[in-house]
């Protein structure tokens, strides 16, 4: 390794030190104790519990949605709240821990493709619509989708924004694939009800047909701290972008999980300041099980393929289980040929269902959500 590169990966070792005590202390200030951690055919199944299969006793709740629209967003509030967005306008919302939905989506949009939501409760939620030019848009609503606030449209023809990822209820982030050669980020302040071009003079160029995927809202993810970690694919190896100053300057790490025009990296999840996993794969080949995913217990400022099985193919969504629920180093990866667990930080994993799902989240209170294809939305039982 060059000098110059060791002066580098020194510096963000000692910007790794400080973010991880920042996000320590903010994670102990609102969390008390506990740490926050294409698609085949796959009929929907009548409402109530999925087969577990060797995981064990883990398996999938069914709810009755009322719709059969594909919901690549998901944003699980607790085990009682849960928004889910996606393709024909859908933004579907639940109190009562899916018993009853209510359609809340803005209207006239059925010609749009929610594909990812980020809520902070049954009443504060922020959608957003990927697809070329002016399909790419944003939507906040602050009174339980009853109405609805226009809130960001694409005016870029190069630009085709992917996910998004908040610090708190306040700031977050959304982004779009490259624009003259680097990822674009917008930015907002005010929960979602304005958004701004950040300078993108910080971020490393993209490599040749490198872009993001809009396949779960999870292909960015932001800490309280403001540490960003953006996943990649079309270029080979999936490369993973990190900011720990709010979009101002990045990192690129290259990654095991292998990248082509079909494939890379769907989904980055973290828990806490340095354990991190990726999965991802080829959605045209989604049974593959070759360079699917990767987990670093430094931050990221290494990636390491799973040293026991892989993740039973392609995989578009993760998340980590809450400590006090699944364990320490749970996490759970949901693609269209099925979900697998992973009980050691993602360095193996084990099946646990063949149901379609694209999006997976958990919450702190224990429950993990998960949302797919012909309005699919389930609950995780078997935790405890």
């Amino acid at each position: 390794m060059s000098g110059m590169a060791l002066h580098a990966l020194s510096a963000r070792l000692r910007r790794r030190r400080l973010a991880g005590s920042i996000v320590a202390a903010c994670a102990a200030v609102l969390l008390g104790s506990t740490s926050a951690g294409a698609a085949g055919p796959d009929l929907p199944r009548s409402p109530g519990r999925e087969g577990a299969g060797p995981a064990g006793a883990l398996s999938w709740s069914l709810t009755t949605t009322g719709t059969t629209s594909r919901l690549r967003g998901l944003a699980a509030v607790s085990r009682s709240v849960a928004w889910a967005s996606g393709y024909d306008g859908t933004v579907i919302r639940t109190v009562d821990g899916g018993r009853t939905w209510a359609s809340v989506g803005p209207a006239g949009t059925a010609d749009l493709q929610f594909r990812d939501v980020e809520a902070f409760d049954a009443q504060h939620a922020v959608a957003m619509a990927a697809g070329e030019g002016e399909s790419s848009r944003i939507y906040t609503t602050t009174d339980g989708g009853h109405s609805w606030v226009e809130a960001f449209r694409n005016t870029e023809p190069a630009a085709f924004y992917d996910c998004m990822a908040f610090t708190s209820a306040s700031v977050g982030y959304a982004v779009s694939d490259p624009v003259d050669g680097r990822f674009r980020i917008i930015t907002t302040t005010d929960g979602g009800l304005s958004w701004d071009v950040l300078d993108p003079s910080g971020m490393p160029a993209a490599l040749p047909g490198e872009f993001g995927f809009a396949a779960s809202g999870t292909c960015l993810t932001a800490d309280v701290s403001g540490r960003l970690h953006l996943g990649s694919g079309g270029a080979d190896p999936g490369r993973v972008f990190e900011s720990e100053d709010g979009g101002a300057t990045w990192d690129v790490t290259l990654t095991p999980v292998a990248g082509s025009g079909s494939s890379g990296i769907f989904s980055v999840s973290f828990r806490g300041p340095r354990d991190g996993v990726l999965v991802g794969g080829d959605f045209f080949n989604p049974t593959g099980s070759v360079g699917t995913a990767a987990w670093t217990s430094d931050g990221g400022l290494t990636w390491n393929a799973p040293t026991g099985a892989s993740p039973g193919g392609y995989r578009s969504g993760s998340a980590w289980v809450n400590r006090g629920w699944g364990g320490q180093g749970w996490v759970i990866a949901v693609g269209p040929t099925g979900s697998d667990v992973s009980r050691d930080g993602g360095r193996s994993w084990t099946a646990f269902d063949t149901g379609s799902f694209d999006a997976v989240q958990c919450t702190r209170d224990g429950a993990c959500w998960a949302s797919g294809e012909q309005g699919r939305v389930a609950l995780l039982t078997g935790l405890r």
